[in-house]
């Protein structure tokens, strides 16, 4: 149990009249769109999947309890009072900064691309929805150089709102692929400008599963991390979790005061401070590597959400299922 501090509310029970009471296990249904993929719970809008000429393909809006906006809306659209930095900061997305040397991350001139070439799944439920895709690492010129499978799921409990990604990586090409040793990564999140923990607007605040909090989760190495702080006047949260099946488990945090969220296992030498290279990760000609995580949106700080809770839950589960 994380031990309260003095920005934490007493624990509260969600009572059966909550939000996601009363909409637990809702029905999910994916409607395709151009360009997009547009995701329902109960016939409201959850998400929208974005893979049409974009950098790579990415999660927005998302709506959490209530119909909150968890993340930050630029450069998608324009909302007062948001910072308009890190313009590849998309919501919410799967990418790293050094892949055989290209950068899959920023969006710079020299950068590279996330292109979706197949949709492999589209498929709504009574429990959840899924998504799944295979995709091209490409180059600036052209090479493609790796590519992967990802599956995204969305479910719902009583406890909250979930979107599970399994991401399986494989070089292309007769060569191994190696995910070079940088901060800039990987599975990542940019939050609401009220969430943040700096910044005119930020009232938020941060802790992991080792009990570290606010600007030291930077770097440090935890199972979970949740990001928690106010939308619209009430206190809502994201965590993000690291599955104990996934390499390096449990990963390093690119976690950021300023509302960027990300786990990132390979950025060894910013994190830790050791060698250049320390980190790099190589995957091997003809093999495969998969990370698997949850994405936990809930009312309430962490203690309110039972994060902890959850997160035992979801590392129960086995990553086939997980992945199903």
């Amino acid at each position: 149990m994380i031990p309260p501090q003095k920005w934490y509310r007493p624990a509260l029970l969600l009572t059966t009249l909550s939000w996601f009471s009363l909409n637990a296990l809702a029905d999910v249904d994916i409607k395709r769109q151009e360009g997009k993929l547009r995701v329902e719970m109960d016939g409201k809008l959850f998400t929208e999947y974005h893979y049409k000429g974009v950098s790579r393909p990415f999660l927005y809006p998302i709506l959490g309890p209530g119909g909150a906006r968890m993340t930050r809306d630029w450069p998608m659209a324009e909302t007062p009072n948001e910072e308009r930095d890190h313009p590849h900061h998309r919501s919410l997305w799967f990418a790293h900064g050094e892949a055989n040397g290209v950068d899959l991350w920023s969006e710079g001139e020299k950068a590279g691309r996330t292109v979706q070439k197949e949709l492999v799944e589209v498929q709504g439920g009574k429990k959840r929805g899924v998504i799944r895709t295979r995709n091209e690492w490409v180059a600036k010129d052209g090479k493609v150089i790796g590519s992967d499978e990802t599956t995204i799921t969305f479910h719902q409990t009583e406890a909250g709102r979930f979107i599970d990604y399994a991401v399986t990586i494989r070089p292309v090409g007769g060569e191994s692929l190696v995910l070079g040793d940088t901060k800039e990564g990987t599975m990542a999140i940019r939050l609401a400008e009220t969430m943040r923990l700096k910044g005119k607007v930020g009232k938020g605040h941060i802790v992991n599963s080792e009990g570290v909090r606010d600007g030291e989760t930077w770097g440090k190495r935890a199972k979970w991390v949740d990001y928690f702080g106010p939308v619209d006047e009430k206190t809502v949260g994201v965590a993000m979790f690291d599955h104990p099946s996934n390499p390096r488990h449990p990963t390093w945090w690119h976690v950021r005061d300023y509302g960027l969220f990300a786990a990132n296992p390979f950025g060894l030498h910013d994190f830790e401070k050791k060698p250049p290279g320390a980190g790099n990760f190589t995957i091997e000609k003809g093999g495969t590597a998969t990370f698997h995580y949850r994405f936990y949106f809930h009312d309430g700080d962490v203690l309110q959400a039972k994060v902890a809770e959850e997160y035992t839950r979801f590392s129960n589960e086995s990553a086939h299922a997980i992945q199903k």
